[in-house]
């Protein structure tokens, strides 16, 4: 069975278009604090959340407002909860990093590789309550170097609990490249643990639909757990407001202050020597070139651009679809805008 691709590209272009405007609402300095955003990993959670069943659970990292949304969860309850309105999902107690739906069976935590135990809790339950249910663990590559993550997948295995462990790899661990902080590949430590392990383009929803729709058939019929790797992108980097990519969006703005404060350092008296100095410089201006000139800014990159270029044969019917989405999510932020006096 094919998945309905206009369907999904609803569950990813809503998503996409409601964290945008979560973006505009934090530079606008209504969001408090940082803001993790999920755009880039959109294919990735479309692919596994709509094969979900009534029973099954989430446990999500601190990028869980996509998953949220398109499991369900009321979108004005979850905006206001960003927004610290006591109407919010969670009273406004948990921002956007810490949010909970006991109805859909669905957590989020902003430590990292906590949704692995949490995703082993909900998989006992399921095994023990709800026989032919699962529960999905996403989480970033970098949670791998977590002692709790890895301990879960081991217990998972060993207890054979129906869990599917997601592992949205940009490749970048807030700014630091796998080489720095992984020996060996992640099959290997995956399957030490006793984990089925499988790989995925995390850009293509057809591959993530299909090679995830397999894993969680069997998972349901008692197949143990399964790791699936899916290699994405960021396109907002770690967080909003990453230096590099605001240099780079608005460099008018953003290099003269940071230029400044790097030739006083440059010719203040005393300190490091004049090489590393250089040194300094050179490794400022390589990062901000090499940012420039990442691939991974092109359109091709973008899972909801892909997937829309893919159903372009019919524009009528994508544009009703997009004016009808962009309509909804704007009445969605006017609400939460009406709702805390904004």
């Amino acid at each position: 069975m094919n998945p309905d691709l206009w369907a999904l590209y609803a569950l990813m272009q809503r998503s996409r278009l409601y964290e945008t405007a979560v973006a505009v609402l934090w530079e606008d300095g209504l969001i408090s604090g940082e803001m993790h955003l999920g755009t880039g990993e959109e294919a990735i959670i479309a692919g596994i959340v709509s094969q979900l069943k009534p029973g099954d659970a989430l446990a999500l990292d601190h990028r869980a407002t996509a998953a949220l949304l398109m499991r369900g969860v009321d979108p004005l309850a979850l905006l206001l909860e960003m927004l610290g309105s006591p109407q919010g999902l969670c009273r406004g107690q948990g921002g956007h990093m810490h949010l909970f739906s006991r109805e859909h069976l669905a957590a989020s935590s902003g430590i990292v590789g906590a949704s692995g135990p949490a995703a082993a809790g909900f998989g006992l339950a399921a095994q023990v309550l709800r026989p032919g249910t699962l529960a999905v663990a996403f989480f970033g590559e970098a949670a791998m170097n977590q002692g709790m993550l890895m301990e879960a997948i081991n217990l998972a295995a060993v207890w054979h609990l129906p869990v599917l462990f997601v592992c949205k790899d940009d490749g970048w661990a807030i700014t630091s490249r796998p080489e720095a902080a992984f020996v060996g590949p992640l099959r290997d430590r995956v399957t030490g643990l006793g984990a089925e392990y499988l790989r995925v383009d995390g850009l293509d929803l057809f591959d993530v639909w299909q090679t995830a729709g397999a894993a969680m058939q069997s998972i349901r019929s008692g197949g143990g757990p399964v790791f699936l790797h899916a290699h994405c992108i960021h396109l907002e980097g770690h967080f909003l407001g990453m230096p590099l990519l605001r240099m780079i969006r608005r460099p008018l703005k953003e290099i003269p202050g940071i230029a400044i404060g790097l030739l006083r350092a440059f010719f203040r008296p005393g300190g490091a020597s004049l090489s590393v100095r250089v040194a300094g410089i050179k490794q400022v201006l390589g990062a901000l070139a090499a940012t420039w000139r990442d691939p991974r800014r092109s359109a091709s990159y973008d899972p909801v651009s892909r997937l829309r270029a893919a159903l372009a044969y019919d524009p009528v019917r994508l544009e009703q679809l997009d004016d009808a989405i962009s309509t909804e999510v704007a009445a969605v932020v006017a609400a939460a805008r009406l709702e805390v006096g904004q």
